[in-house]
């Protein structure tokens, strides 16, 4: 995938109901989700042909156009095998997969009760997210500036186009200033998550921690990692977590489709005019949970 772009890549895309070659999967200027943001989308992995959560995640993403006032003209059956035929077409075996759904150009204004809904369905190989060595030692973020927006503002619950605007901000703010990702608050001062996982710390007496997700998406690797501990019998408390008390936990890590399970080694960035820096290391709860997820994805636990 080295030097091309996305629009490059070989293969073919399901798109609203049939396959087209990759180059072909194309959509007008004027459509009103480029516009307007009216797009909900899904993130899949598939691991030795096998693709994890395809239900939920498909779920999901009827539940994301459902907020978004949009109706989905196939059935979740229906986009299951889709994402199960994009698989097998490529020839694919440890890939990502995206469905997306989005409102086409027959409608352009902010009302858009006439425009057709598409959905189309790409998958490619995908190597680790984040840098796997980097992985082995913790990643570090950086504190964003832009906060996770009260959910009277904004759909929170729905995995939507427009929500992820700040995210790519705080990730490239992150990236400039040299760190691998940004942590992200809500808009009280919590902490939330980061641009595309979500969050969770471990203290010393081996005690998971996690936000509430009452203003970003509940991701269903999260509740996978949560229930891996369960099955351990970790302890998993979900509250309210201020910047401040990140100083009390020993571990941090990510938990994302794309990024899996993956260590924070350090957290650093600004809170209440002040500069503040967080250590984390990579100890046996986050390494058993990695080890869990991984050996759970591939069929193996």
């Amino acid at each position: 995938m080295a030097g091309k772009g996305f629009d490059q890549l070989e293969g073919e895309i399901w798109y609203d109901g049939t396959f087209v070659p990759w180059a072909d999967a194309k959509l007008h200027v004027l459509s009103h989700a480029l516009h307007y943001a009216s797009a909900v989308f899904e993130g899949l992995r598939a691991y030795e042909g096998r693709i994890f959560k395809l239900e939920e995640h498909t779920a999901r993403l009827f539940e994301s156009a459902r907020i978004l006032d949009m109706e989905i003209p196939w059935t979740e059956e229906e986009i299951n095998e889709a994402c199960k035929a994009a698989l097998e077409h490529n020839g694919l075996r440890d890939a990502y997969i995206r469905p997306i759904a989005w409102r086409g150009s027959e409608q352009m204004g902010v009302t858009a009760r006439g425009a057709k809904i598409h959905v189309a369905i790409a998958t490619w190989q995908w190597p680790s997210y984040f840098d796997p060595e980097l992985r082995q030692k913790g990643i570090r973020l950086q504190l964003a500036q832009w906060r996770r927006p009260d959910p009277r503002t904004a759909p929170s619950k729905a995995k939507a186009a427009g929500l992820y605007m700040i995210c790519t901000l705080s990730k490239h703010a992150a990236e400039r200033a040299g760190y691998t990702d940004a942590l992200m608050l809500d808009w009280r001062g919590q902490v939330a998550e980061a641009t595309g996982a979500n969050v969770f710390f471990v203290n010393d007496k081996g005690e998971i921690h996690t936000p509430i997700p009452d203003c970003f998406l509940d991701g269903i690797t999260r509740r996978t990692v949560i229930d891996l501990a369960k099955e351990r019998q970790i302890p998993v408390i979900e509250r309210v977590i201020m910047p401040e008390e990140m100083a009390d936990f020993e571990q941090c890590f990510l938990t994302g489709t794309a990024a899996e399970v993956t260590p924070v080694g350090e957290i650093s960035g600004e809170i209440d005019g002040a500069e503040k820096h967080f250590d984390f290391r990579v100890g046996d709860i986050t390494r058993a949970l990695m080890e869990d997820y991984e050996k759970l994805v591939r069929g193996r636990k």
